[in-house]
């Protein structure tokens, strides 16, 4: 089968062209989860229905735990040039409150970046890692039974695939097809975002955003690098999203709210966002899984969007792989939705509380001043920056040691860094003991004997998305929790 608008790719192709895993959808959660799925040898297909990359340059910020992900797969010296890194405080609900003290990671900064740099940056990974992207290639019907997945693209081209995973945005095409309900609350207010340059003194801005943010607290312009203004001001209404707005809708905004248009021009990208808050009802349905967008929207407070839907890829790659190579325990993938789902409740949630701190009328006012007042504790201030950055997670795997379930932050080993174990994607038994080993499971998961490493614990067992799946010192023990990751093992 030869694909159109294909990228150069590495994949041997089954005679029948069937592929295990076709993704719909190149954003940062496609692209992250085609490379983890390569990983593992798996045979991916990326579909994207636009003909070219986005056009618009719009700069996101990668929290800590992202951050973490792309040093844990050897991405993190290939972005960090394209970034600029800020201090990890003041995201909620705009509080300025410094960044706590001693944050449990390596990499505490926020990464300022432009998403088309990141996009591109994790497609030609998965694409160096053997992936196929075909352009131009929209979803239009699927179908599925026991064996399979096939997709009808719009164009009446049929394909075949073991599995499917719908990354496909807010709109998603895949959720629909599925008839998966997307319950929550539509839009009631909307914000217009961008980036520009203006013409007038910062001295002049400056003293008019003091002035006006006392009041409205959806109202910021400030300097973003090489000369241009993040700008966010509210819009006169609730329209459609899909339509962005024009720089003049951007000076008459300002104007009502500011009573100026500080002089805007050359303008580097302009968008809008509403507040619609909306959870997937589930994230599986058969063969078919939903991650990204496609699985929760929320407003971009506390920029946490891109963030997730890369999280999710991350957390649903390795399992998925295990069940394309033969070896995942039964219940594996269902791990997938009744980990990441709890977490993108509380990212709506946390979004939803801070649109409320965001509003001009005095109870939420009132509350604003309150929590101003208590993020002044630093453990008030850490929990809200933990709940931000992502680090603050902690899967249920059972009774046991607080760190059972977490992350574990980048440590010093004898070899360097934990991070620069992980690059595979396999797990890892991190035995400071120096006693245990991971007999028939080393397909699988690497051990690394090491008593000098920076760990308060004998040993740990890393999942490949580098959380803690075991603690301990017991190799009868180990090997039960082994097998409830990683399955039978190998003959």
């Amino acid at each position: 089968m030869q694909p159109k608008h294909s990228s150069q790719t590495a994949v041997d192709l089954s005679p029948d062209g069937a592929f295990d895993v076709i993704i719909a959808g190149c954003g940062p959660t496609g692209a992250m989860l085609a490379a983890e799925l390569r990983l593992h040898d798996v045979r991916v297909l990326v579909l994207e229905k636009d003909t070219e990359p986005t056009s618009f340059v719009r700069v996101v910020g990668l929290h800590i735990r992202s951050i973490e992900l792309m040093a844990m797969r050897g991405l993190l010296d290939r972005i960090l040039p394209h970034g600029r890194r800020r201090p990890a405080g003041g995201f909620f609900a705009a509080i300025d409150k410094p960044a706590p003290k001693d944050l449990d990671s390596a990499h505490a900064y926020l990464l300022g970046i432009p998403q088309p740099v990141v996009v591109d940056l994790l497609e030609q990974h998965a694409i160096g890692l053997g992936a196929q992207v075909r352009r131009g290639c929209a979803v239009a019907g699927v179908t599925q039974d026991d064996e399979g997945v096939t997709v009808e693209l719009a164009d009446g081209e049929r394909l075949r695939s073991r599995w499917l995973v719908g990354c496909d945005g807010g709109r998603s095409t895949v959720r629909k097809l599925l008839g998966v309900g997307f319950p929550g609350e539509p839009s009631r207010t909307e914000t217009l975002m961008g980036e520009m340059e203006v013409g007038v003194p910062q001295e002049q801005i400056a003293a008019k955003v003091t002035e006006i943010s006392r009041t409205e607290k959806s109202f910021s312009l400030r300097p973003f690098g090489g000369g241009a203004y993040r700008v966010v001001v509210p819009a006169a209404g609730v329209s459609d999203r899909a339509e962005p707005p024009t720089l003049d809708d951007f000076r008459q905004q300002l104007r009502a709210v500011a009573g100026t248009d500080f002089g805007v021009h050359s303008p580097r990208w302009l968008s809008r966002f509403g507040d619609a808050t909306r959870l997937a009802e589930r994230y599986r349905v058969g063969r078919v899984l939903l991650a990204g967008d496609a699985a929760h929207i929320h407003p971009p407070v506390g920029g946490q969007g891109l963030n997730l839907g890369v999280q999710d890829a991350f957390n649903l790659g390795w399992k998925l792989a295990a069940h394309v190579r033969g070896w995942a325990p039964e219940t594996l993938l269902d791990t997938y939705q009744t980990e990441r789902r709890p977490v993108a409740e509380e990212v709506l949630d946390n979004t939803r509380a801070q649109m409320e701190l965001r509003s001009t009328e005095p109870g939420p006012q009132a509350v604003r001043r309150l929590l101003t007042e208590l993020m002044d504790l630093d453990e008030v201030n850490r929990r809200l920056i933990e709940k931000i950055t992502g680090i603050g997670i902690r899967y249920d795997f059972g009774e046991g040691p607080d760190l059972l379930g977490r992350r574990l932050r980048d440590i010093d080993v004898r070899q360097g860094s934990l991070y620069g174990l992980l690059h595979r994607g396999r797990g890892l038994l991190l035995d400071r003991t120096t006693r245990l080993t991971t007999g028939s499971w080393s397909d699988r998961v690497d051990h690394l004997a090491d008593p000098t490493a920076a760990l308060d614990a004998p040993c740990v067992l890393l999942r490949p998305d580098g959380h803690v799946a075991w603690i301990g010192d017991d190799q009868r023990d180990l090997d039960t929790h082994l097998a409830r990751w990683f399955g039978n093992p190998a003959a």
